[in-house]
């Protein structure tokens, strides 16, 4: 679990700062040491008190406390923690990491530290989308800086949408991703999921069955094992896992694109259902029925090949796995599928309407590689992501 570590919780001003007192709990739960820093607004809404109480620890809260400085110091402090944690991580604290401002106790130990820091956004949902943030976040994500939601629901605010901070069990499993110590450390891998969606007009799309239920947890198991995963995904059903780096598209084009984009990387795993087609002559506004029986004409193209475009690629990783959905003479169409890509594995399902896989919780695949076809039996799909996860470890390691 977590014992042994510790955690540098940098506590900053919301109403979510209530939950940053679970969050300490539940830490402390798996063994981990909790040492809290508090901002001023954050001292608004907790008090040092009874953050001290369940952290067993003294808070850290002014940046001029020369007792402090010279007991620790802000460097030693930002240094001595195995994950620094910002939850609530409000606008103000992203603006401030984004921009490499200092002018207070948490913002200074954020530019001093030499870990990995992990943040649980929460704020307005105005204020999460406004392109400023937006921009913060895309720093951030490109500093390498990993994000534990924030999630969709209702706020104190009286808004509901996104913005709204994790719960603390969900920023628990961000942190034990963040601090895995398995064997697929160090390693970078790219996962693809769910569907891509390709407009027929401003309403209307194209798109394949899929809930991404199968890649979301197979992100999650290759996190778990240490890795740095990028997950590129479509808009799938499932939300994607804490503790990855999430990049959402809609279509095939934005996939490749995001893909390409990750690279370079150790490993990329290819288990989105991307559409094979989109139409070339889109509309741009909706299409009517005009009650004439006039059919309207879709001209179709073919669009690109995620996998095989970076299979085939001078900066292909060392392990290339694809997936194949048939629903007929399912090994022999994904044998002749793996060696037409130029990836490493393919795995293969059937996924006939009378299986239910497609869309279900359970999965039956046959792993296709140089050395012939391992079937596997039936089983959930997280059962089918973690045996998938350590094939993969093996291979890397």
């Amino acid at each position: 679990m977590l014992a042994g570590k510790r955690i540098l919780l940098i506590i900053g001003g919301g109403i979510a700062a209530f939950k940053s007192l679970d969050l300490i709990r539940r830490l402390r739960e798996r063994g981990a040491t909790v040492t809290p820093v508090l901002t001023k607004a954050a001292e608004e809404f907790v008090t040092p008190l009874s953050t001290s109480a369940l952290a067993a620890e003294k808070v850290y809260r002014d940046l001029f406390d020369l007792t402090d400085e010279a007991e620790m110091g802000h460097i030693e402090l930002s240094r001595a923690a195995d994950l620094v944690v910002v939850a609530p991580a409000t606008a103000d604290l992203l603006g401030k990491m984004a921009n490499g401002l200092a002018n207070d106790l948490a913002s200074t130990l954020l530019m001093a530290t030499d870990k990995r820091v992990l943040v649980a956004p929460a704020m307005n949902v105005r204020m999460w989308l406004h392109p400023a943030n937006q921009r913060n976040v895309e720093t951030l994500r490109g500093d390498g800086v990993l994000f534990a939601g924030p999630t969709e629901g209702d706020m104190a605010c009286g808004e509901y949408g996104p913005g709204r901070m994790a719960e603390p069990l969900q920023i628990v499993d961000a942190v034990q991703a963040a601090l895995a110590d398995g064997p697929l450390k160090g390693k970078r891998v790219i996962v693809t999921s769910g569907p891509t969606h390709e407009p027929i007009d401003p309403v209307r799309y194209i798109a394949n069955r899929s809930s991404g239920a199968q890649g979301t947890a197979l992100a999650r198991a290759l996190s778990a094992l240490g890795a740095e995963v990028v997950f590129v995904t479509g808009p799938a059903d499932v939300p994607p896992p804490d503790g990855v780096q999430v990049e959402r598209v809609q279509t095939a084009d934005q996939m490749l694109a995001a893909v390409q984009g990750a690279l370079p990387a150790d490993a990329a795993i290819f288990a989105a259902a991307v559409a094979d087609w989109r139409v070339d002559n889109a509309a741009e506004s909706k299409i009517k029925k005009d009650g004439s029986g006039k059919l309207p004409v879709l001209n179709f193209t073919e669009n690109p090949d995620v996998l095989a475009t970076v299979a085939q690629s001078k900066a292909r990783p060392k392990l290339v796995v694809g997936f194949a959905a048939e629903t007929d003479d399912v090994v022999a169409h994904a044998t002749a599928k793996r060696a037409r890509k130029g990836c490493d594995w393919i795995v293969a399902n059937d996924v006939s309407p009378e299986t239910g896989i497609m869309g279900g919780s359970e999965n039956a695949v046959t792993v296709i590689s140089a050395s012939g076809a391992e079937t596997w039996p039936r089983m959930s799909k997280d059962q089918v992501a973690a045996k998938l996860a350590a094939k993969i470890a093996e291979a890397l390691t």
